[in-house]
């Protein structure tokens, strides 16, 4: 098909990359490279589940590398004319950048800036950056809007975030090229990543085991369907208005932690053994997205409530217990 366009899409093999891959080679009018170093943050195994039904696509492409390692980036972009950049390679996590924050920093912020250069060098005008809603910090103003100021990030992981969509405004100013930062609260869905909490407690509930509640329950997150999500950074791709925007992308409907956890309870069956711990040094008391912005300019509508989130990603999660248990027989 000659009227096919080229998109790299960093990150591709993860949770929310993978499930954008599954759409863009569902249209047939891309030709998709994958850059991913399936890293040992969560077991790479997963994520190679992830991308096997598209290794037999003729528009799919994987490289096995890492956003920090500029020299392979470039023979990528020698190789192929990008029109679009959709960058969600990250270290992910807010407690586990207090640990490294060093990886976190090499990764998120030269990672994101070696991306930025090349589409400089390449003449790549659209530029898509997986942001987070950690950027808000401890914002006491509700709900979280994208003229809120993000200078006191409370976590590695989020200076991480909050220092790409600075380059991502500088490159747009400096170098014509269209960047749009996108920031994500609390995606779930099918192949959510093991460490998040959604996915951790399902896993601990069915196994009888006590899940770790940190503070008194009451800490609120705006939980965002993965479908809703992925219609959000689609509708990224095409736009072309104007040079530079932040846009949150979020469910707008905030739901306390005692809330989810008897979510889970009634669609797993079985009631949770909690374990009270003290609040965790970076995280915070609530996430709630303000999409006004989101609905204007991206047209962007999400369908999911929780209620029907969690159903849906219980029936995966059985799913890949009862695969998995098959597998040991």
């Amino acid at each position: 098909m000659n009227n096919q366009k080229n998109i790299l899409v960093t990150g591709g093999a993860g949770f929310i990359g993978s499930h954008l891959v599954e759409r863009l080679l569902a249209e047939k009018i891309w030709r998709v490279s994958v850059v991913d170093d399936f890293n040992d943050f969560y077991a790479p195994e997963l994520k190679r589940a992830n991308v096997q039904s598209h290794l037999t696509d003729e528009n799919y492409q994987l490289f096995e590398a890492n956003i920090s390692d500029a020299k392979f980036l470039r023979e990528i972009f020698e190789e192929t004319e990008f029109d679009v950049i959709v960058h969600l390679a990250a270290r992910a996590g807010v407690r586990p950048s207090l640990l490294q924050p060093k990886l976190y920093a090499e990764t998120n912020v030269n990672g994101t800036l070696n991306l930025l250069e090349l589409a400089r060098d390449f003449n790549v005008k659209q530029f898509i950056f997986g942001s987070s809603s950690s950027v808000y910090g401890n914002n006491k103003k509700i709900p979280f809007s994208e003229d809120d100021k993000i200078f006191q990030p409370i976590s590695p992981y989020a200076a991480t975030k909050a220092a790409g969509e600075l380059l991502c405004h500088t490159y747009s100013h400096l170098y014509d090229i269209r960047t749009l930062c996108l920031r994500f609260f609390t995606v779930y869905g099918a192949r959510q990543r093991p460490d998040l909490a959604i996915h951790k407690f399902s896993q601990l509930i069915s196994e009888d085991k006590p899940i770790q509640v940190f503070g008194d329950g009451t800490t609120r997150r705006d939980y965002t369907f993965v479908d809703d999500i992925i219609q959000g950074v689609r509708a990224a791709i095409d736009y072309d208005n104007s040079m530079h925007e932040v846009i949150n992308l979020g469910e707008s409907q905030t739901v306390e932690l005692r809330q989810l956890v008897a979510l889970l309870e009634e669609n797993l069956g079985k009631k949770a053994v909690i374990d009270h711990q003290p609040m965790q040094p970076g995280d915070v008391p609530q996430t709630f997205a303000d999409i006004t912005k989101a609905r204007e300019l991206l047209n962007y509508n999400p369908q999911t409530k929780i209620d029907e989130g969690i159903k849906k990603f219980v029936e995966w999660f059985r799913g890949q217990r009862a695969a998995a248990e098959g597998s040991k027989q």
